[in-house]
């Protein structure tokens, strides 16, 4: 398996039909279009169901992961992926509600950016005002990352190595610490 320490990771995730076809048309599309953006042969994770979050917010999700190297600035590949997100017709109506498409910068090697400092107060934010409010610059990695079963079960296909520059832990290790019932909730779409 190649060195994904230093690699782009993207999380790819759909719960409606788009411009694209259904979710899981939608989520293949998506990735060709980012792979475009790779310098590198892209890595893809196997594509899975997972329920919506937070529970009862819509139909389950299909979701991937896939990691590649770019020559793009954090903020630009950003800019990059909002503008497949409205490609595939995204509207950004409501905080974690249905979408036809959803790309995450998860990270970037070992970037923390703005800083430790934000990065911190957004990981540490309570459940309740994360449904309410966005960062207003990107934060990598993901702050909430860590939390999440949908992110991280494919992460481990793509990246089980890659260490969280903040945390200390790998992608492998960081997904065994979540609730089994979590990860038992990621299942692999074999059709």
């Amino acid at each position: 398996m190649q060195d994904m320490s230093q690699k782009t990771l993207i999380a790819l995730g759909s719960n409606e039909d788009s411009v694209w076809g259904d979710a899981k048309e939608t989520v293949q599309k998506a990735m060709q279009r980012v792979s475009e953006l790779a310098i590198s042969a892209p890595v893809y994770s196997m594509l899975y169901a997972t329920p919506a979050f937070p529970a009862g917010s819509g139909p389950a999700f299909v979701n991937a992961v896939m990691a590649f190297d770019t020559d793009l600035a954090p903020r630009d590949l950003l800019a990059a992926l909002h503008r497949i997100e409205a490609a595939a017709g995204r509207t950004r109506t409501t905080r974690w509600g249905q979408r036809t498409l959803d790309l995450d910068l998860i990270a970037m090697g070992a970037q923390v950016l703005p800083d430790h400092q934000t990065f911190d107060e957004w990981r540490n934010l309570p459940l309740d005002a994360q449904t309410r409010q966005a960062p207003k610059t990107l934060v990598l990695p993901h702050p909430r990352l860590q939390d999440r079963s949908f992110v991280l079960v494919p992460m481990v296909d793509v990246a089980p190595d890659w260490m969280h520059p903040v945390i200390g832990q790998t992608t492998r290790d960081l997904c065994a610490a979540l609730p089994a019932k979590d990860r038992a909730s990621v299942v692999p779409i074999t059709a």
